[in-house]
Order: C-alpha cells, then sequence, then structure tokens
C-alpha cells in the first residue's frame, strides 16, 4: 500500500532553515520517484522537485541550490533540507510518490495531512 506521512514543519526566520521528513511505505518508495510538493493559501500546489529510485534529484527553479533532497532507505524516509527560507516559502508541504509523469504533473492519488511552513520574522 502506497502511504506517506509528513512531518517536521514549523517557524522558521527569513534566512533560516528547516528539515521535512516524509514516512514512507516500501509500496511508495518503489514507485519511480517521490515528489515534495506545496501550496501556499490562495494558490495552487506546486512541485518543488522530486527523487527517483536512482537518487537522482529534480527542483524548481525557486528552490534551486537552497533545498536538497534526500532518500535513507533503512529508515524509509525521504528528507527535504530547506536552507535560505524565504516568506514566500511558506506553506503546506506535502510528500507523495508515483511514476516521474505523474510526480511531475502532481496526478497521484490520496494525499497526506501535509506540515506547514512558515517562514516569518
Amino acid at each position: 500500500q502506497v502511504q506517506l506521512v509528513e512531518s517536521g514543519g514549523g517557524l522558521a526566520p527569513p534566512g533560516g532553515s528547516l528539515r521535512l521528513t516524509c514516512v514512507a511505505t516500501k509500496a511508495a518508495l518503489n514507485n519511480e520517484a517521490v515528489g515534495w510538493y506545496r501550496q501556499a493559501p490562495g494558490k495552487e500546489r506546486e512541485l518543488v522537485g522530486y527523487i527517483t529510485k536512482g537518487r537522482h534529484t529534480i527542483y524548481t527553479d525557486s528552490v534551486q541550490g537552497r533545498f536538497t533532497i534526500s532518500k535513507e532507505r533503512k529508515n524509509n524516509t525521504i528528507k527535504l533540507q530547506m536552507y535560505k527560507l524565504k516568506k514566500e516559502d511558506t506553506a503546506l508541504y506535502y510528500c507523495n510518490s508515483g511514476s516521474i509523469d505523474d510526480v511531475v504533473r502532481g496526478t497521484l492519488g490520496s494525499w497526506g495531512q501535509g506540515t506547514q511552513v512558515t517562514v516569518s520574522s
């Protein structure tokens, strides 16, 4: 069964850092890719980046160089390390998995509760 649970959100100042964790079932990790997404108030959900089974990572331009996605197979976790946070990073963050095409399009099955990231001074 494909299940993923996000955690680690919180409040951080501009320029600060946070690390989010996505705990996934083995079925979820056996998919082609795991993506991190975010949805800010009044905006559509967007893909932040994803990691493939081969640990190749892709990021959206707005987070390139600031965010890093990594995989810890032994713990079935996918991390999203966020540095140099900006106010515009404030959003509800989700993880989900599927084929690379579905991860890029966001056309995936059920979504979890997400974890809130707030960047504010």
